[in-house]
C-alpha cells in the first residue's frame, strides 16, 4: 500500500511564503511524475506544478515565477515553495504521484488527503 502525506499548509498573509511537503511511503519501486494540484471552493481541481523523475518541471501560468517545485528522490519527497502568495492562491493543495510498485510496469495514480492553504489579504 502506498500513502502520500502532505504537510505545511496553514494561514499566511498576502505577499508571504509557505513551503508544502509531500512524503510518499509504502511499497514503492519507483516514482514517475509527482505534482501539486489545488482546488478552491466551487472550482475544479487544477494542476499547479509537476516534476518528472528527470527533474523536468512545468507550472500553471498563474504560479509561474512565484512557485517552485522540487523533489528529493532519495526520500521520496516532493516540495512546493510558494512565494508572493495572493488571496486567489487560497485552496486545498493535493499531492499526486505516479508510482510503480514491485510488479513490472505496474504504475498507479495516488493522491494525498490535501492540505489547506489560506492567504489573507
Amino acid at each position: 500500500q502506498v500513502q502520500l502525506v502532505e504537510s505545511g499548509g496553514g494561514l499566511v498573509q498576502a505577499g508571504g511564503s509557505r513551503r508544502l511537503s509531500c512524503a510518499a511511503s509504502g511499497s514503492i519501486f519507483s516514482i514517475s511524475s509527482m505534482g501539486w494540484f489545488r482546488q478552491a471552493p466551487g472550482n475544479e481541481r487544477e494542476l499547479v506544478a509537476r516534476i518528472l523523475s528527470s527533474g523536468s518541471t512545468n507550472y500553471a501560468d498563474a504560479v509561474k515565477d512565484r512557485f517552485a517545485i522540487s523533489r528529493d528522490n532519495a526520500k521520496n519527497t516532493m516540495y512546493l515553495q510558494m512565494h508572493s502568495l495572493r488571496p486567489e492562491d487560497t485552496a486545498v493543495y493535493y499531492c499526486h504521484a505516479v508510482i510503480r510498485d514491485s510488479r513490472p510496469n505496474n504504475y498507479n495514480d495516488y493522491w494525498g488527503q490535501g492540505t489547506q492553504v489560506t492567504v489573507s489579504s
